[in-house]
């Protein structure tokens, strides 16, 4: 008799990702309504605090987010109208421009983070002893890095330095149908 091929490690392994990914944003988007904050608004604020200058081209800020351009555009633009993000030129290229925090979206961010934490401390990390969770870091950046080659677009690190970050270019060059 042939196994169940859905018995696979393979499958195992992907439907557990997809099972803690699920708890998580859900007691995190419940956390961060609490502030104001949408799940990606709040992705948008750590992205930018995390990066140099508390800035990104919008371009960069698409790549790291999986956001199309457009997708970006709409939410730095009701992020801009809150006052968490403002919109500074490229001084080297007309084309580009970068979103910046405000210290708004700072002061925004600081208060949610705290309960954030937490939350990432109860139900993630807190749940690992050190030598689990530093390989469960170095696994997931490198199928993150295997997978998102522009996750870490702009912000300077050596995984972005090498890669074609151009958020439409990676689409075609990843989509055989286009």
């Amino acid at each position: 008799m042939k196994a169940n091929a859905f018995d696979d490690p393979r499958i195992t392994a992907v439907g557990l990702l997809f099972e803690v990914h699920a708890g998580l944003a859900a007691r995190f988007a419940a956390q961060l309504e609490e502030h104001g904050l949408s799940p990606v608004e709040f992705e948008v604020l750590t992205r930018l605090t995390r990066s140099p200058d508390n800035q990104l081209r919008m371009t960069d800020l698409a790549a790291q987010t999986s956001l199309s351009t457009s997708g970006v555009t709409r939410v730095v633009d009701r992020m801009e109208r809150d006052g968490f993000i403002t919109r500074r030129a490229c001084p080297s290229d007309r084309r580009s421009s970068y979103a910046v925090v405000t210290p708004a979206g700072l002061r925004r961010l600081d208060e949610s983070l705290p309960g954030h934490l937490q939350l990432i401390e109860d139900w993630f990390t807190g749940q690992l002893d050190p030598a689990a969770l530093g390989a469960l870091l170095d696994g997931l950046r490198r199928v993150r890095d295997a997978v998102h080659p522009c996750a870490t677009a702009g912000s300077g690190s050596a995984g972005a330095a090498g890669a074609d970050c151009d958020t439409d270019e990676v689409r075609r060059t990843d989509d055989p149908d286009r």
